[in-house]
């Protein structure tokens, strides 16, 4: 597969009919990537001095002066909860990558720390929470350094992952790949990754979901309880598992702190975690290590 800078440059098939024939760790069916999103005040605010409020998900009636009601519904993910979250993975033993964006790292490095002590990843989602889409290469280039350097500077480590949040621009890899990125997350099109050229090198992409996202609870209403959230991830698993006696087959569930950490909807993450240790052949990792067996086990470094 190759990327160029062409805004239209598209791919429709894929592998096809040549699977790769890679094998996950102590023969494991499936790897599963949790992606635990970390925006909170990373989000545009009329109070930090932004010239708007975030509209998005939780408030849709965006007001033109500081809202306290949009920006308390943010703050509950800080304040409640990431410690549910965390605790959750701790009791089942598995691990998961906190998609953080820099500036959300700035205003709480402890719950970036806090995530790296646990033996979890921390991966960049951007400086803001924003979309990348219009922004010219040098104000794109800064902004990945930006959030690269927020996160290193609290965790003592660079991340080695990206995900945009929506859009990415035709420059975006170029400019991961003059970072040092190991991968991103900056595409839906496949259940397995797959490595792109990009300036004459081989870059990893490892496919991220919406439709396994509990996003889905309030922008689109698509679960309205705990149990529709769960059921939906669990067949999904089900399915790749079944899959994945031929392919390698990954998993990807998005979390938000202020979304799947509310007590009406934690017990979903639960019901998935009790399903996939009952199931068996799961290896719940960070997208890191994925990352790092999938360029292993291919040849490349």
């Amino acid at each position: 597969m190759t990327e160029s800078n062409a805004s239209n440059s598209r791919d429709f098939l894929g592998y096809g009919e040549r699977l790769p024939t890679i094998a996950w760790p102590d023969g494991q069916r499936l790897a599963v990537s949790f992606v635990v999103n970390f925006e909170e005040g990373a989000e545009f605010s009329v109070g930090a001095g932004d010239a708007f409020n975030e509209a998005v998900y939780e408030v849709i009636d965006r007001q033109e002066v500081r809202d306290p009601c949009i920006e308390s519904h943010f703050e509950y993910g800080t304040r409640v909860g990431w410690r549910r979250i965390a605790a959750l993975f701790d009791r089942f033993e598995g691990k998961f990558t906190l998609s953080a964006c820099g500036r959300a790292v700035e205003v709480s490095p402890w719950l970036a720390r806090d995530a790296l002590a646990r033996g979890h990843e921390v991966s960049a989602h951007g400086y803001r929470w924003e979309s990348h889409a219009g922004m010219s290469q040098d104000m794109e280039r800064s902004r990945i350094r930006q959030a690269l350097d927020a996160i290193e500077q609290a965790t003592g480590r660079r991340p080695v992952g990206w995900h945009t949040r929506s859009v990415r621009t035709a420059d975006t890899r170029r400019l991961l790949v003059e970072e040092g990125m190991l991968y991103d997350s900056d595409a839906y099109n496949d259940d397995t990754p797959y490595f792109v050229g990009v300036g004459g090198r081989r870059h990893l992409v490892l496919p991220y979901a919406f439709d396994t996202n509990d996003m889905q609870f309030q922008h689109t209403q698509r679960f309205d309880t705990a149990g529709s959230f769960a059921e939906y991830v669990c067949d999904a698993f089900d399915w790749l598992w079944s899959e994945g006696e031929d392919v390698p087959r990954m998993l990807s569930i998005g979390l938000h702190l202020r979304m799947i950490g509310r007590p009406g909807r934690i017990v979903a993450l639960q019901r998935i975690l009790e399903h996939m240790r009952r199931h068996g052949g799961a290896w719940i990792t960070s997208r890191e290590a994925i990352a790092r067996h999938w360029i292993a086990a291919s040849g490349s470094a």
